[in-house]
């Protein structure tokens, strides 16, 4: 099993995948380009800690183990002898390629360069290496220390060892996988949130039925613990529109176009609960 982790990239995913693997006993180096990046990555590790503590999940002792295998840093050189990367930046292709440029030259041979994508083709990403069959989507679910599940995506050219060495690395730190054979923008998760979600908002801006009906009735009828807008409100509604976008972009279909309101959401600052307002007001803080 490997044992050293490096995330680069410490928002709420990457804090959070560098969070269950140094709890599973990884020792984890989290990098992002400032320290106040970091400081908030590591503060919010802190903080979820604390909360297993205080609810019998985890006892103190072990908790403080864990803070204690997390080390950041704004320098990607810390990747240079880590057995498993795992990028979790802006999900923006041009963004992922300087990341991946640089793991290639820093990463050693035979190292797991994971990319935790929602929606861009791992094959695209890998194209900027010159190892693309190292090259794995590890997408994970927020918050990660929750979440059960863990999206494996097979780029063009991943290796059956790189896939099996992503799903070793998943399984180890608690979640359940499955797997995409064919790394179409989206994969399964987000091509499925994505046309829920778009379709609810067209519902809502068409006046069709509110926010809370639409939600309510996805929940009641279809058993899902939350309704799509809620989801989008937690989940960012920014990060979502970039996801359809994404998927937009790369099959030209219809369905995965933002409304007008998504669109408009996101330039008045509308952002779900990370804003405080969304398709819900969430109050200050």
């Amino acid at each position: 099993m490997p044992t050293k982790l490096a995330v680069i990239g410490a928002g709420l995913m990457g804090s959070g995948i560098a969070q269950v693997a140094s709890v599973a006993g990884y020792d984890v180096v989290l990098r992002d380009v400032t320290a106040e990046a970091l400081d908030r990555g590591s503060s919010a590790i802190r903080t979820s800690l604390d909360r297993f503590v205080a609810k019998d999940k985890i006892s103190r002792e072990d908790a403080d183990a864990s803070l204690a295998r997390v080390s950041t840093t704004t320098d990607l050189d810390a990747a240079a002898d880590a057995d498993v990367v795992v990028e979790a930046v802006f999900e923006a292709l041009d963004v992922k390629h300087q990341v991946f440029r640089e793991l290639d030259r820093i990463a050693p041979a035979g190292a797991v360069l994971a990319t935790n994508t929602s929606a861009i083709p791992v094959t695209q990403i890998a194209a900027v290496t010159g190892r693309p069959e190292s090259v794995v989507g590890t997408h994970f679910f927020s918050p990660v220390p929750m979440m059960g599940l863990c999206e494996l995506v097979r780029g063009f050219k991943t290796s059956d060892e790189t896939l099996a060495a992503a799903r070793a690395f998943a399984e180890s730190v608690g979640k359940t996988c499955v797997v995409v054979n064919r790394d179409v923008a989206g994969f399964i998760t987000t091509r499925l949130i994505c046309a829920l979600a778009m379709e609810a908002v067209r519902l809502l801006e068409s006046g069709v039925a509110s926010a809370e009906d639409i939600d309510t009735a996805c929940r009641l009828g279809f058993g899902h613990p939350m309704g799509p807008l809620a989801t989008t409100d937690m989940t960012g509604i920014d990060i979502l529109r970039n996801a359809t976008m994404n998927i937009y972009a790369d099959t030209a279909d219809e369905k995965f176009f933002p409304p007008e309101t998504l669109s408009r959401m996101v330039s008045a600052g509308d952002l779900g609960r990370k804003t405080g307002r969304g398709f819900y007001d969430y109050g200050p803080g």
